[in-house]
């Protein structure tokens, strides 16, 4: 049985237990496809019998997410302690206002809810439906052309 045919006999399976772990329909698929990948490094798997390769693929997945969920985590630590404080240098409506005109709408909407509105990168993420570390990049995008309009304005 070549690799072609066993992920064919797979692929219904492995994205439906990929659903079933994953938060959302994309986290699945990139499970799917990270399993494969690994998959093509592993030559004895073509031997195994069929419920041998499903336990397989169904671990390396989940070993993923866990390792996904864990690298969150850490990520979620290091952006609370090293998170601006709220509110530093904008003390009026009308500076905040000005501040984040320099922004593009979608960067300007995430800086927002992120300092003004204290939503966390995870529920913004959750939100808009993009990763957290997605937002987190976005927001230090922002920060800086932020420091930059202030270094200019001062």
């Amino acid at each position: 049985m070549g690799a072609e045919l066993m992920y064919e006999n797979l692929e219904d399976d492995l994205i439906r237990f990929a659903r079933s772990i994953a938060r959302h329909e994309q986290e699945a698929y990139d499970l799917v496809q990270d399993a494969l990948e690994k998959s093509l490094g592993e030559d004895n798997l073509l031997e195994l019998p069929i419920y041998k390769q499903r336990a397989w693929f169904f671990r390396v997945m989940k070993n993923r997410l866990i390792d996904d969920r864990r690298k969150e985590a850490r990520l979620s630590i290091w952006e609370e302690e090293t998170d601006f404080p709220e509110r530093q240098y904008a003390v009026s409506q009308l500076e905040m206002s000005d501040l984040l005109s320099h922004l593009s709408p979608d960067l300007s909407d995430l800086v927002f809810k992120r300092y003004w509105l204290g939503m966390t990168s995870k529920e913004i993420g959750e939100q808009l439906d993009i990763p957290a570390a997605t937002v987190r990049y976005k927001l230090h995008v922002a920060i800086k052309k932020l420091r930059k309009a202030m270094e200019e304005d001062f």
